[in-house]
């Protein structure tokens, strides 16, 4: 059985004995060809592509290394973070007490000088009472002499004509007798 075949330019051409219009050099050539290219991928496999795919491997496990790291940094900072506003909230907690701890201070400071003041103010008035009770006697003193030098005055002007030196001086020890220093006390 013979088969024709037109080709494209149109040449007639006799199929005999192929299957599927392939000839027996034809499919050897492919089957040639094929274990050639599974040659050369086994080959390209070891030589190219294990290579390759390390590399990517090895950039991957890299990759992957770096997001574990980044996690685990950002877990450090969220953890100093919150060292860091723990820190802040107890500096915050430390400078009321400070600022407690120095109103309590300026307020006994405070107290402590108006005590001082008080004091101070007890003592001038002490020493002021103790100088007017000393300016006083020392007054009563003067009024008194004064007295006496008044009275002698006019009792001897009185007296001169009626009595000696004598009663005249028993006169004036009894005068000053009778008025005393109940007299100038209760003043």
């Amino acid at each position: 059985m013979l088969d024709l075949c037109v080709g494209m330019n149109g040449m007639v051409a006799v199929l005999e004995g192929r299957v599927f219009g392939l000839d027996a050099q034809l499919a050897a050539d492919v089957l040639i060809q094929g274990i050639a290219i599974f040659l050369l991928f086994v080959f390209l496999s070891f030589v190219l592509f294990e290579p390759v795919k390390k590399v990517l491997h090895n950039r991957s496990e890299r990759i992957k290394n770096d997001i574990e790291s980044a996690q685990k940094d950002k877990e450090e900072a969220a953890k100093l973070k919150e060292e860091y506003d723990s820190k802040i909230a107890s500096a915050d907690s430390e400078v009321q007490e400070i600022l407690t701890e120095a109103r309590k201070k300026a307020k006994k400071r405070e107290n402590d000088i108006i005590n001082e003041a008080n004091e101070e103010a007890a003592r001038v008035k002490n020493r002021a009472s103790q100088e007017i009770d000393l300016e006083k006697a020392k007054a009563q003193d003067e009024i008194r002499q004064e007295i006496i030098q008044v009275a002698t005055a006019m009792a001897a002007k009185i007296v001169t004509v009626s009595l000696s030196e004598e009663q005249q001086n028993a006169l004036l020890e009894e005068t000053l007798k009778e008025m005393g220093d109940d007299t100038w006390l209760s003043r």
